[in-house]
């Protein structure tokens, strides 16, 4: 069956302690050391100390022992030299410089938020009672980390690599400079995006609704009021409901909701754009303006010397 799902992200960041402080005030759990969590998933980050902002290591799960061989047989194909363990293969992406380690078993299931009665028009179904966003009852805390954005110099040689190696599907793309990727039922795991240097763009992180994205955000927003990139807006690839923000390390990151599910290839291949949904266009509304940093980090300079100084 090969790849299941993504697991997550081990971050290299200069204040480590500085960003678990800012998730565990803002509904994750620490879980272990360097690790935050969900409820119902231990990890969901892991963080280093690191001289620049950067992925370390990425997890992804897939079904069996064959899996990984199939996986080991392509990437040797490509090159490279990935190491086997014991339900465990790991390899180095040959563009982006972190570790990628596919191991047996599925990400846990999540627990189905509780029901949410809406009043719609023709179709009332909260009769008399106050709805629980305004009670303050709307659970927040982000749910499970949704997918990463990669920005490359080679995207044609990462996707090779994500998709003829690892056996990541493409669900979308932007001709041939942004490939949607997926390992899981989502419309995308992965973003592959042009970029001059290897850096992080950004990681998203699933919320139940957007009463809950509204929430975190605002909470987010009254700490630290400039830190807003664009949102909260719904997406034309994807569908997924948004809202861009950075975190204290100057690492962006999405809060997201209801993501296009594909689990049928040829149903999903048979999907069109309408003629009026330009793939180009990042959102079909939007409710603040896009400021540049969504394209490609403030720090990318940095990020470049930093990569420079340590020989990559």
């Amino acid at each position: 069956m090969g790849l299941t799902s993504l697991l997550d992200l081990e971050l290299a960041v200069p204040a480590p302690d500085e960003l678990q402080a800012f998730w565990e005030g803002h509904g994750m759990r620490v879980t272990g050391p360097g690790m935050l969590g969900s409820l119902d998933r231990p990890s969901l980050l892991r963080l280093r100390e690191g001289a620049y902002r950067h992925v370390a290591e990425m997890r992804v799960a897939c079904e069996t022992e064959s899996d990984l061989d199939a996986i080991g047989r392509r990437l040797e194909r490509l090159g490279l030299a990935p190491v086997r363990g014991d339900g465990v293969l790991r390899c180095p992406d040959p563009i982006l410089d972190h570790t990628v380690v596919v191991q047996i078993g599925a990400a846990a299931a999540l627990t189905p938020p509780g029901p949410r009665s809406l009043n719609r028009p023709g179709r009332p179904e909260r009769l008399n009672r106050r709805s629980t966003a305004c009670l303050g009852h709307a659970p927040h805390a982000p749910r499970r980390l949704g997918h990463v954005v990669f920005g490359t110099p080679d995207v044609a040689a990462s996707r090779a690599f994500y998709v003829e190696g690892l056996g990541f599907k493409v669900s979308d793309s932007i001709g041939d400079m942004a490939y949607f990727l997926r390992c899981s039922p989502d419309h995308h795991n992965i973003l592959l995006m042009p970029s001059a240097v290897p850096c992080l763009n950004h990681y998203a992180l699933e919320m139940d609704d957007i009463d809950a994205i509204g929430l975190a955000g605002a909470k987010v927003l009254a700490q630290r009021p400039d830190c807003s990139i664009t949102g909260i807006g719904r997406h034309v690839v994807g569908a997924n409901l948004f809202w861009y923000m950075l975190d204290p390390t100057g690492g962006m990151f999405e809060l997201y909701a209801d993501m296009d599910q594909i689990v049928d290839d040829e149903k999903w291949a048979a999907e069109q754009f309408r003629d009026d949904w330009d793939p180009f266009t990042i959102s079909r509304w939007n409710s603040s303006a896009v400021r540049a940093d969504f394209f490609a980090p403030a720090d990318i300079d940095a990020i470049a010397k930093a990569r420079a100084a340590a020989g990559r």
